[in-house]
């Protein structure tokens, strides 16, 4: 057992496009969390310090996501869970919180990796990856948390799939962030149970074309790439000012704009070159509306998980 670890986990976009439920990119932002045990007379068995964006989170630190990842790692180790008690936990985070930015899937990626250098417990990241996802349920968030890049995440026979996925060097990510939340509980609640088939067979169809899109750069490709049928249009009412923002980034010369994760974040892929005025024309539609937003731009995207 090591005295104090350090790790620092991106934040992530995920239901990229018509890759809903499956693909997702790890972005510039992040989580750190330093684990530490602490003295004997340290008080509570478990202390957890926020900071950041996580400051205003007020849970105990038994329902904490990162305490939650923490606590798996342990168990899927055969170690007991309270082999580094107490426990003192600081999570420090510039990924906003409820915006669609895989803020979950970072802290419970970000506790799992804590205890595994902590303690030693030797889980490899597919491990990981596995036991994050059935524990925050969102595998194409956690898939690039934990491997960085863009990643197709899927379900087959024998589990979990995870894959990395080409991003074309020429495009960007431009991810503009309104000071409003849409909570993922109340953007489930909106899908539909079922789809008719054809909607299904187009869902698979831009799938396809997204991948491809995002390898190549292909502009008629990512355009239906991102033109989602299975969350987007049930989802955009809960989002103020979606169409004049996605409408405002094409103007600008994205190739698309959909929503990151279940929003409100929208994400707009574009040529590099393009970016910054991408990402301009996008805050202007939404501070039209009165609603104050700040814009991330992904060159490239970001590296998985760090510990040391």
């Amino acid at each position: 057992m090591q005295p104090s670890v350090t790790v620092r986990v991106p934040g992530s976009t995920s239901n990229l496009g018509a890759g809903f439920d499956c693909v997702g990119v790890a972005v510039g932002r992040s989580l750190r969390v330093t684990a530490r045990t602490a003295p004997a007379s340290a008080g509570p068995a478990v202390i957890i310090e926020r900071r950041g964006s996580l400051r205003a989170l007020d849970v105990p630190p038994d329902a904490d996501l990162i305490y939650q990842g923490f606590l798996a790692a342990c168990r899927r180790a055969g170690r007991p869970e309270d082999a580094a008690r107490p426990l003192m936990l600081t999570a420090d985070s510039d990924i906003p919180v409820a915006r669609g930015l895989g803020s979950s899937a970072a802290a419970v990626v970000g506790g799992a990796a804590a205890a595994n250098a902590l303690l030693g417990l030797a889980l490899d990241k597919a491990t990981v990856v596995t036991l994050c996802a059935e524990l925050e349920g969102h595998p194409d968030n956690v898939a690039p948390a934990v491997y960085g890049g863009a990643t197709l995440a899927l379900r087959g026979p024998e589990g979990l799939v995870v894959a990395p996925l080409a991003v074309h060097e020429s495009l960007a990510l431009v991810c503009a962030i309104p000071d409003f939340t849409v909570e993922t509980k109340q953007a489930r609640a909106v899908l539909p149970p079922t789809v008719p088939h054809a909607q299904a067979a187009l869902a698979a169809a831009k799938s396809a074309a997204l991948v491809i899109g995002l390898a190549h750069a292909d502009p008629r490709l990512l355009a239906a790439g991102l033109d989602d049928v299975l969350h987007v249009p049930y989802r955009r009412p809960l989002v103020a000012g979606y169409d004049e923002v996605s409408d405002a980034a094409r103007q600008a010369g994205a190739h698309g704009a959909t929503l990151s994760g279940s929003g409100p974040t929208i994400l707009a892929l574009a040529p590099a070159a393009r970016a910054p005025q991408v990402a301009d024309a996008m805050a202007r539609a939404w501070r039209a509306r009165g609603i104050v937003v700040e814009c991330l731009l992904v060159a490239r995207p970001a590296g998985g998980y760090e510990a040391a």
